[in-house]
């Protein structure tokens, strides 16, 4: 039996009021991003289970979590009711209870690209089937259709919030700071499960990786040794509501142990590492972190390893000739 489909929210979903096979979400990502977008989605899918399988444009795995977490998924679909053909997935459909509730069904891109007239012609003919009265603004109940994995599925479907893009909003802003896409991309690979963690960003600039953290339920501290990037941090936080929970420190004399650790190194003009503090750093890392997230303008794989630590995998965010480097360290 069909319910309205669950709120969407910003921290994890893990229940399954929708008694679901498994759970299709739809994702997209500029090219640039490609590498970024495939780690965020391997980390928040695969850090419980091994049940997911990712393909280009979607994801099916038996996972259930917010559509909301990723700046890359659009959608999210409980497969309920599978079908070889859209003409078996007709007579599926008809034992469809929506208890007189409204409803809205959407055809989405996965395996299949269609065309906007194929969108439309294919929701008529499943929807044509369902008992109940639909409607196209504001329906109790949201319904996907798609096909992926070789058949045709349909069941509640939840459209994700851009909750990231409110947060370009905030008042403060740093020209070399990440994007808010970005920096939510790379919270979920530093923490896929919130529960229990404890993250630390000790270079914090103006907070765009704390706002993204704390947007989703993660326990996390800053730190920076500009005073100015923690006034500006705070009022950033502040204008959302958040707590103030930056402080002006030297992450080299930062004391404490946290699950997982973002840095961002300086990089601008005013921002020139020496090797000798870059090493400093990167020891200070290791020192304060388990799972260790390294942000970089260059390739710096020698420094990091000169510390002792372990480059994971190398990922490299590009925006026009200008690339990031994502070191995961452990």
């Amino acid at each position: 039996m069909l319910h309205p489909s669950p709120s969407s929210s910003d921290t994890p979903d893990e229940s399954n009021p929708e008694h679901a096979a498994s759970y299709i979400y739809t994702y997209a990502c500029h090219e640039d991003e490609y590498e970024l977008c495939q780690l965020e989605l391997r980390s928040l899918f695969t850090y419980r289970t091994s049940e997911s399988t990712l393909y280009d444009r979607y994801l099916e795995t038996n996972m259930a979590i917010s559509p909301n977490r990723s700046p890359f998924i659009h959608y999210r679909i409980a497969v309920q009711y599978e079908a070889n053909t859209l003409e078996q997935l007709e007579m599926i459909v008809q034992s469809i209870q929506l208890q007189e509730q409204t409803f809205k069904l959407m055809c989405l891109d996965a395996e299949q690209l269609f065309t906007y007239d194929e969108k439309r012609s294919i929701e008529r003919q499943i929807g044509m089937n369902i008992r109940g009265k639909a409607q196209m603004k504001n329906p109790q109940i949201m319904l996907g259709i798609t096909f992926a994995n070789h058949r045709w599925v349909v069941g509640t479907c939840i459209a994700s919030e851009p909750v990231w893009l409110h947060h370009n909003d905030k008042p403060k802003h740093y020209s070399t700071a990440l994007s808010t896409r970005v920096a939510r991309a790379v919270v979920n690979i530093a923490v896929p499960q919130p529960t229990g963690i404890t993250m630390i960003d000790p270079c914090c600039g103006i907070g765009t990786v704390l706002i993204e953290a704390l947007s989703m339920g993660i326990d996390i501290i800053g730190y920076d040794l500009n005073p100015l990037a923690v006034q500006g941090a705070r009022e950033n936080l502040s204008y959302y509501g958040m707590p103030d929970i930056v402080k002006i420190a030297d992450m080299r004399e930062l004391e404490g142990r946290y699950h997982a650790l973002v840095l961002d190194l300086p990089y601008n003009l005013c921002s020139v590492l020496s090797s000798e503090e870059r090493l400093d750093m990167l020891a200070s890392s290791k020192r304060l972190g388990e799972r260790i997230l390294i942000l970089a303008t260059e390739p710096i794989e020698d420094s990091i390893e000169a510390v002792g630590l372990q480059v994971i995998e190398v990922c490299h965010i590009r925006k026009g000739k200008f690339v990031r480097y994502l070191f995961i360290c452990q």
